[in-house]
């Protein structure tokens, strides 16, 4: 497996403008094996972010806290740099633009900032780009291995699962290596993965850049109901995996994934169980009883601590496991 700074440099690099392109490829490799993210705003300095740290880059590649030392991202930079991730054809990818970003060969993403266009109400296109935010995709094979056989029963069924996260804290990494692991293992299941906004599979062109597993399909930019209902008609899953629940529809399609026998794998955005449950939809699904499982993540030592995993949360959540790594 290619080391994280060699994919930088192959597969993020080429994308910047030149005057970017020499600063960031003069980083050492110790700093890109911890880059996370990079920031080009027009006008203002280039960022980077490493782990927690943020830092403005010199125009030697040097990194400081100094914000007006950094080199200062121009007009040119930033239509040079999108001309290259767009190939010259920005208007051209419609679905990116209502999206907000633009998905990279090797899964990584680039966001984007401007003028949004709307059209009765819906987002139509973006235009006048003012800035980009280059997000590095990095995979931790081997990361659920402590947590993925608590979470299945009787050999083969997965229990029906919700991880629960604060934003940065690995839930998206560490739900696809579960879904690696059920598709890869000795379950042998088939797994479809509703990734909504191409994070968990990272699909360029169709085809996931990272490792979801060999029995699993992804509904690539499908949204999570209608894909839910998709995935159970017509791709005989045994595990349908989605990130990031939290609507109406959501809970109804998950809802009927399991009526009909297929188990869930979901994410949310929370800090813990007392949290989530303060949400009128989630709170919902778990005095239900849909899930049969929480996993509670933070970052206290490093993106993706598992601080809890709880069976049965509808009764109050029974903690059978606390802190550890996941």
């Amino acid at each position: 497996m290619a080391k994280i700074e060699d994919k930088i440099r192959g597969q993020i690099i080429p994308y910047l403008s030149g005057p970017i392109k020499e600063i960031v490829g003069a980083l050492p490799a110790e700093r890109l094996r911890k880059l996370e993210e990079i920031r080009l705003r027009v006008e203002r300095p280039l960022l980077v972010r490493l782990g927690d740290e943020e830092y403005a880059v010199k125009v030697t590649g040097e990194l400081t806290k100094q914000y007006n030392l950094g080199y200062t991202v121009g007009e040119e930079d930033l239509e040079r740099t999108l001309a290259s991730v767009s190939q010259s054809s920005i208007y051209a990818l419609e679905e990116e633009l209502k999206r907000g970003f633009i998905t990279l060969r090797g899964g990584h993403r680039v966001g984007l900032a401007g003028r949004v266009v709307l059209a009765q109400g819906e987002i139509k296109t973006m235009r006048d780009f003012s800035g980009l935010a280059f997000r590095v995709a990095r995979e931790m094979v081997g990361c659920a291995e402590p947590i993925a056989s608590r979470l299945i029963v009787t050999g083969r069924r997965i229990l029906n699962t919700l991880i629960v996260s604060p934003p940065r804290c690995g839930k998206t990494t560490l739900l696809r290596d579960l879904t690696r692991l059920y598709s890869d293992g000795p379950a042998n299941l088939n797994v479809v993965v509703i990734d909504e906004r191409s994070e968990i599979a990272a699909c360029y062109q169709g085809i996931p850049q990272l490792n979801v597993g060999n029995r699993t399909d992804v509904l690539d930019g499908c949204p999570k109901a209608l894909g839910m209902m998709m995935a159970v008609r017509s791709l005989s899953p045994h595990l349908v995996v989605v990130d990031e629940i939290g609507r109406p529809a959501d809970a109804e399609a998950l809802q009927e994934c399991v009526n009909a026998g297929v188990s869930v794998i979901a994410t949310a955005h929370g800090t813990d169980l007392e949290d989530i449950s303060r949400r009128p939809i989630m709170a919902g699904l778990l005095a239900s009883g849909v899930f049969e499982a929480l996993v509670v993540l933070s970052r206290r030592k490093g993106p993706g601590t598992v601080e809890a995993v709880y069976r049965n949360p509808s009764s109050g959540g029974n903690s059978v496991s606390k802190t550890g790594h996941g």
